[in-house]
């Protein structure tokens, strides 16, 4: 087999024997070839740059930076490299922090040479096929966007979410794609409340294709397929894949489907704007990984703002950095005494938009499937709205410039 088909795999462990057995297992696999050996998390990110592999496989608990901090920072850098994740304790809070920060597949150590080798030729394969999708095209004018030439970064996923139902993300989810949506920022709207979601009626666009029809081929998909299944509506050119015609069809679809999905079509969209239900199945927490920045919806009563403050404790608790998380007030009425202000203070995180409660405006528009961004921009609720779409792209930039950054101090 020739070096340029072999899997490229970097080893990081900070026990040199531990390093040098892998190196010795993996030299009998013809397709796997070893590129660098790293003893910290930091050597990791500064190799992972230098050698290019397909794969890391990457020990848990190192004594500078943890794998899963390190994990994040080669993803964030490289999206197309894949990490396998080797621990010692077999922790179910190991592993989600693990997947939430983009790890491929999580092994305890030591691992048995099959269970190894067969999960590196996994990531190996979805290496391959993200690496192949950097240079994809999608044709000009016509079903599909253009996959914007000459773009270096990938389209952000923005999720909306509320651990409180009822708190309007649908309503913002909607509005803000919308905003966003332009010739030269396409954007695209996908209902992942797999349930029960309502994007489709908010839109006036039941019974065409769903979710259903596109994450069970993630594996296989190009610009023609996703042509053909996403819904393009009529009145604003955004693209949108709506939730499946019945609760059932959800289990149709897995976390791994839905990661994929989100993956590629950052190829094709400059903006994913994802819908999501407020309980945190497997899928809802596939898409709060995948995110650039995730919309968090509270309103002024109570319940909401216990909510919103157990999930900021648990987004704490999972490493999830705070600047992901985009804080946001919606139905916001002054007459009621409880303040972003106060929220953000109470909450020790900054509430950085607000949606005035508008109800002569929100709930004609949900009732006769148009969103109010199309046909009543001056209305208050679209104002909020605009102002949400300045702060998200406002927190893009910042978090771009700061991953720019820590590359300049770190070279």
């Amino acid at each position: 087999m020739a070096a340029g088909d072999k899997i490229r795999v970097l080893i990081v462990d900070d026990v040199a024997e531990t390093r040098e057995n892998i190196r010795k297992l993996l030299q009998f696999e013809s397709d796997i070839e070893v590129v660098g050996a790293a003893r910290s998390g930091r050597e990791a990110i500064q190799l992972a740059q230098e050698t290019t592999p397909d794969v890391v496989l990457m020990d848990i608990n190192m004594p500078d930076m943890d794998g899963i901090a390190a994990t994040e920072a080669i993803r964030q850098r490289a999206p197309y490299i894949q990490v396998v994740i080797l621990s010692v304790q077999g922790d179910q809070n190991y592993m989600r922090r693990a997947m939430m920060v983009g790890a491929r597949d999580f092994l305890t150590k030591p691992p048995m040479p099959d269970e190894l080798t067969a999960a590196l030729r996994r990531a190996g394969a979805v290496a391959r096929e993200e690496r192949a999708k950097l240079t994809v095209v999608a044709p000009g004018p016509g079903a599909m966007p253009a996959a914007m030439p000459g773009r270096v970064s990938y389209g952000k996923v923005i999720a909306v979410y509320s651990p409180k139902g009822g708190t309007g993300c649908t309503t913002v989810a909607v509005n803000l794609a919308l905003a966003l949506h332009n010739e030269e920022t396409p954007a695209a709207l996908l209902d992942v409340s797999l349930q029960f979601g309502d994007v489709a009626v908010f839109m006036n666009e039941q019974g065409k294709n769903t979710i259903v029809d596109l994450a069970p081929r993630a594996a296989e998909l190009d610009p023609e397929v996703v042509a053909s299944v996403m819904i393009k509506h009529a009145a604003s050119g955004l693209h949108v894949l709506a939730a499946p015609a019945r609760p059932e069809y959800a289990e149709q679809i897995t976390s791994e489907q839905i990661s994929k999905l989100l993956n590629y079509l950052r190829q094709l969209y400059a903006y994913i704007i994802v819908d999501t239900d407020s309980y945190l199945t497997d899928a809802v927490l596939s898409v709060l990984d995948s995110s650039d920045v995730i919309v968090l919806l509270t309103t002024q009563d109570i319940p909401a703002i216990k909510n919103g403050r157990l999930f900021l404790d648990l987004a704490r608790s999972l490493g999830m950095p705070p600047e992901k998380i985009l804080f946001v007030m919606n139905r916001y009425d002054r007459r009621i005494t409880i303040t972003p202000e106060k929220v953000g203070e109470n909450l020790k995180h900054e509430v950085s938009a607000v949606i005035p409660l508008d109800e002569r405006t929100v709930i004609p528009s949900v009732n006769r499937g148009v969103p109010f961004m199309l046909d009543n921009k001056s209305s208050l609720a679209a104002r909020g709205i605009y102002l949400l779409a300045e702060a998200l792209r406002t927190r893009l930039t910042q978090l771009e410039e700061g991953t720019h950054e820590a590359e300049r101090s770190k070279r």
